[in-house]
């Protein structure tokens, strides 16, 4: 029998040592889909910002003796993932992670965590929003919200809209320069949620919708793209990793939902992690 090649890949975000989000969830579940995880910490918290008087350690000053120590050792990564990125330097320091390990077959996969519900995050303001944009004209594949997609294209943000406003955003985020765009949190159906996606090489949009789950739970943006970039990694798809990604994430709130006691700690995806295998 021939072995599947073990994929390599560096996910890149802060660790909140207490709570389920960020590198607490991307290393386990990317590690369950078959890839070696390997990790970047921008920041160390006390606990996921859900919280209060969590502390927090910027790491910036480690990333450079860290990359080069990984180039001295003649490290590769086949996909390189950013999740939550503190500053705006943290940002150019991607950049050049970017140019020093990327090669024609690495899949560069970025989550612009910066917003939510029409807001940008407290610690952020236009000009990270600028930066951010930039950094998506250097990936594959992004996955942002509504929110974040409104902030990095200047579309106007709606809590109510239609297909066409989708294509709207889709269409701005086309020209940041990656070479797929998938919206995540599109509600195009009563009782409905999911994803919209844009294929920027073939031109092809894409729908999926499951049901909506009325619960709001910290982590599950996280859940979902680490479960994208594992499946991707797996040989799938990225519309196929879009699609076991939003159907895990909807499964794993309903099971979370039956421990109700503390809706903000984050989804218990630990639960439900066979059940991915499975998939």
């Amino acid at each position: 029998m021939k072995l599947r090649k073990i994929k390599r890949v560096l996910s890149i975000q802060d660790i909140s040592c207490l709570g389920k989000c960020s590198q607490t969830i991307a290393l386990p579940v990317l590690s369950a889909l078959g890839s070696e995880a390997v990790m970047l910490p921008t920041a160390l918290l006390s606990t996921h910002t859900m919280f209060k008087n969590f502390t927090f350690k910027d790491l910036s000053d480690q990333i450079e003796p860290i990359i080069n120590h990984w180039k001295s050792e003649g490290v590769k990564f086949d996909a390189v993932y950013t999740g939550y990125i503190g500053s705006e330097a943290q940002i150019e320091q991607v950049k050049n992670i970017f140019k020093e390990f990327k090669d024609k077959d690495t899949l560069i996969f970025i989550d612009p965590v910066m917003a939510d519900n029409g807001k940008l995050y407290p610690a952020f303001d236009m000009n990270y929003v600028k930066k951010n944009a930039e950094l998506c004209a250097c990936a594959d594949i992004i996955v942002p919200n509504i929110t974040e997609a409104c902030f990095m294209t200047g579309v106007e943000y709606k809590e109510k809209y239609d297909e066409n406003y989708i294509k709207l955003l889709l269409d701005k985020l086309n020209a940041l320069g990656a070479k797929i765009n998938l919206l995540t949190g599109v509600s195009l159906e009563d009782g409905k949620t999911g994803v919209m996606g844009y294929d920027n090489i073939k031109g092809e949009y894409y729908l999926y919708q499951n049901k909506r789950i009325n619960a709001v739970y910290h982590g599950t943006g996280d859940l979902f793209s680490s479960v994208c970039v594992g499946e991707i990694l797996k040989g799938l798809d990225w519309r196929d990793a879009a699609r076991i990604a939003a159907d895990y994430t909807a499964h794993t709130i309903e099971v979370t939902l039956e421990s109700p006691e503390k809706p903000w700690y984050g989804v218990n995806f630990e639960e439900t992690l066979p059940e991915l295998l499975k998939l």
